[in-house]
């Protein structure tokens, strides 16, 4: 389904865009980095991230699955909706602190404890969408007849976004974060243990529950 290629495409992008925010975070704290660039990060996560990226999966992937697979709200959709809007009010606060010339001690170690924040969540984020969500919709999609989805291209102002960010990317190398939890599928999600029951108990269907049950007795 191109529109699922393109949102997964577009993940890279933004995954390698949030480690070279946590560089840039790390330079400026050393009074290294550029106060200039930070403008250009949070203009590319809003942007790109925010506006290309996430509005599409919002106004048109939820959307699908909802009316046309004929999912419900609770569970995996409502928990990624809120994903957008948590990492949004934290890219709220990382652009209240990151553009301060000079930065300070405590401003310093506010923004290095938002950007951990926000980028934990978002590579999460990532992952839970391109190991669950998105093999998940194109199979549940393809059932009700679906095939393809709409898509739209970018405004020039979003275009401008992204190769701002990619260049960035380039001049600040995305941060390893050894630290950060990455995975595939629903065990690695906090979601789980807050309120989501799962993409099982909230998408399966009996004959899914059936052919579950009938393979662990083959077992």
């Amino acid at each position: 389904m191109r529109l699922i290629d393109e949102l997964r495409a577009e993940h890279e992008v933004i995954d390698a865009v949030v480690g070279s925010l946590r560089t840039y975070v790390d330079l400026r704290i050393a009074g290294a980095g550029d106060p200039g660039d930070g403008p250009g990060l949070i203009r590319f996560l809003r942007l790109y991230a925010g506006h290309f990226h996430h509005a599409r999966e919002e106004d048109t992937l939820f959307e699908a699955l909802l009316h046309r697979a004929q999912l419900p709200e609770e569970g995996p959709i409502a928990t990624l909706r809120d994903d957008h809007r948590a990492t949004l009010a934290l890219l709220d606060r990382i652009e209240a602190v990151i553009g301060l010339d000079p930065l300070g001690e405590d401003a310093g170690r506010e923004l290095k404890r938002l950007a951990v924040e926000y980028s934990r969540a978002l590579w999460h984020h990532i992952d839970a969408e391109n190991s669950v969500l998105f093999p998940e919709s194109e199979a549940r999609l393809r059932r009700h007849g679906v095939l393809e989805l709409p898509s739209r291209e970018m405004t020039d102002d979003e275009r401008d976004a992204m190769a701002s960010g990619q260049a960035l990317v380039l001049r600040y190398p995305p941060v390893e974060d050894i630290d950060a939890i990455r995975g595939d599928g629903c065990v690695c999600c906090p979601a789980l243990v807050e309120g989501c029951p799962g993409l099982e108990r909230s998408w399966w269907n009996e004959s899914e529950w059936d052919e579950f049950e009938d393979h662990m007795a083959a077992d």
